[in-house]
């Protein structure tokens, strides 16, 4: 019995889309009216000029009519401010909406992701982490330099040894050259003159040089 007199529970509000769509047919329709209230001032008006003076009691009826549109569309027009702002405070509430959901979500995935680190866990880790580093850098030089720090060898003995090795390789290469039978000269087929023969041309013609010079003399 409640419910059949409007006695009974409240109505269930509409969701927010559900206004949204509400307002903009609403807002359609006040801005309809408000386009026929000004073409009917407009004929009012176009009726007054037509009558004029010449009927005077008839134009002042189009005018009293004009008035009374005018009082409507101030009327109209400020619902259609009232409900476009409602409806602008909607539509901002809906994405205002949409917004914090998406950050309720990330900041959830976020903390899902997180676990139970802290940046002070992070942090102590990345202490360890630094510390085994050196720790391994220790080793490895250890390893490497121990055996290398006993075997010390003179510098003057490997001198030594590398110029033995140079003069090897020296000696090596002399032995390899190849003295072949077409690079010596030929020899002479006509017989050298001896050492006696040319001492005996020489003395031949030092005596025909004083033959000469005695003669000259007498």
């Amino acid at each position: 019995m409640l419910k059949l007199f409007g006695g009974g529970a409240k109505d269930k509000a509409p969701n927010t889309q559900d206004a949204i769509q509400q307002l903009r047919e609403t807002t359609e329709m006040l801005q309809k009216k408000s386009d026929f209230l000004e073409k009917k001032i407009d004929t009012e008006v176009a009726a007054a000029k037509k009558a004029g003076t010449k009927n005077k009691r008839v134009a002042l009826q189009h005018l009293k009519r004009k008035k009374r549109y005018e009082k409507q569309l101030t009327d109209i027009d400020g619902t259609l401010s009232t409900v476009e702002f409602q409806l602008e405070a909607l539509q901002n509430a809906q994405s205002n909406k949409q917004v914090l959901d998406s950050m309720k979500v990330g900041a959830s995935a976020l903390k899902k992701a997180h676990g139970n680190m802290s940046a002070d866990q992070v942090h102590d880790m990345m202490d360890d982490i630094s510390e085994q580093q050196e720790i391994s850098q220790e080793i490895n030089e250890a390893l490497a330099g121990g055996m290398g720090a006993q075997f010390d060898v003179d510098e003057d003995d490997l001198m030594a040894e590398l110029e033995e090795l140079e003069q090897e390789e020296l000696d090596e290469n002399l032995l390899d050259v190849d003295v072949t039978h077409d690079e010596l000269p030929d020899v002479p087929s006509q017989q050298l003159p001896s050492l006696s023969d040319k001492s005996k041309s020489k003395a031949s013609t030092e005596d025909d040089e004083l033959a000469q010079l005695e003669m000259w003399a007498n």
